[in-house]
């Protein structure tokens, strides 16, 4: 009959997680067996020690378990019980004997280390700022600008060998592997790490190619086109594919990002997808109405002022302004009006103000 796993750690059944964490971690120490191989019996003991922390330091488990005993735990485990493949709490013994524990991690003389070897590596991406004109932002242009960057080797396709320079590394046999056996209480582990040689590559240069002194790739000056689409603003990001560095061991190259600021304009400032503009008017102009010119991003138009338009007024121009990024329809124009105050007057002019004054207070204008 299968002993209580609260008495194999030595432990209450209210026992917190901290505490059955540490009761386990006091028995782990005393009774690993690889610390006490002259007893071997202790291997089994660490075993069922480890079986009971197993479930106990799962809460969904711990709660089954204080139900229904361990008829609600077989499931957990194999046909034939627990076995290391069904324990997950390796890094708990590695936080206790260390991760260089017998020239390995726990982990590893449990089950072997993973085999590594060097993958492909993706290039970095590449960031570029790029200034455009608000002209530029309203309708897209195309820019062309020269990007500095690594890029793979023609000669040796990024090898960084000669046309057969490239040998098998002697150390590995071209595995980019070396293996070790050891003997430990629970049988025979191997120790699989990545070759110092060749580095995992499985290949040493013997001739470097003289292109790229045996680096795989070198800096280069390139010039690329691109598209602004309408509707960008500043802080606006453009992805090209593939224009970034070269990667490494076959991997793709990264990406170009050009991040777009749109200098300010002389008359238009910009809000979202609007634009507005500043426009002078006379005071005979604002009293009387009249029709005047104004600038927009596609070249001049007229509107019409009424009579009695007061200084700061709006004037709206449907459609006039910036496109929606990716999507149909622009923004509109706003056409502020500034009453301009006329300067160095003639005599007849200030004639004919004085007498306008005299008939607004006569006829109480302002009081109006």
């Amino acid at each position: 009959m299968k002993r209580d796993y609260y008495e194999i750690l030595g432990i209450d059944k209210n026992a917190s997680q901290e505490e059955i964490k540490k009761a386990y971690r006091r028995l782990a120490k005393k009774y690993h067996p690889d610390i006490n191989l002259d007893k071997k019996e202790k291997g089994e003991k660490f075993k069922e020690i480890s079986e009971a922390y197993e479930i106990l330091a799962d809460p969904d488990k711990r709660s089954n378990y204080d139900r229904f005993g361990h008829a609600a735990v077989q499931d957990a485990f194999g046909r034939g019980g627990f076995s290391w493949g069904d324990f997950t709490h390796f890094g708990d013994i590695e936080d206790l004997f260390g991760r260089d524990f017998f020239g390995g991690g726990i982990f590893d003389i449990f089950f072997g280390p993973k085999k590594e070897r060097y993958r492909p590596n993706r290039g970095a991406d590449l960031r570029y700022d790029l200034d455009i004109a608000l002209e530029d932002a309203a309708f897209g242009t195309t820019k062309e600008v020269e990007i500095s960057r690594m890029v793979t080797c023609d000669s040796c396709d990024g090898s960084g060998a000669r046309p057969g320079g490239l040998k098998s590394c002697s150390d590995c046999n071209g595995t980019g592997q070396i293996s070790q056996s050891k003997r430990t209480a629970f049988g025979m582990f191997t120790s699989i790490t990545t070759c110092g040689r060749c580095r995992g590559e499985g290949k040493t240069i013997e001739a470097i190619c003289s292109d790229c002194n045996g680096d795989g790739k070198f800096r280069r000056i390139r010039k690329i086109s691109v598209k602004i689409p309408p509707g960008v603003d500043t802080g606006s990001r453009l992805r090209i594919v593939g224009e970034g560095e070269a990667g490494t061991r076959g991997g793709s190259a990264g990406d170009l990002y050009i991040i777009v600021d749109v200098k300010p304009h002389e008359i238009f400032k910009r809000e979202g997808n609007d634009v507005i503009c500043e426009i002078p008017i006379s005071f005979t102009q604002a009293a009387l109405g009249a029709e005047v010119e104004v600038p927009t991003l596609k070249g001049k138009t007229k509107i019409k002022i009424p009579p009695s338009t007061q200084t700061g007024t709006l004037f709206s121009l449907k459609g006039m302004g910036i496109p929606h990024l990716n999507r149909r329809g622009n923004g509109d124009q706003h056409v502020k009006v500034v009453v301009k105050t006329p300067t160095n007057l003639s005599k007849e002019q200030k004639e004919l103000l004085l007498k306008l004054e005299e008939d607004e207070k006569s006829t109480g204008f302002w009081k109006r």
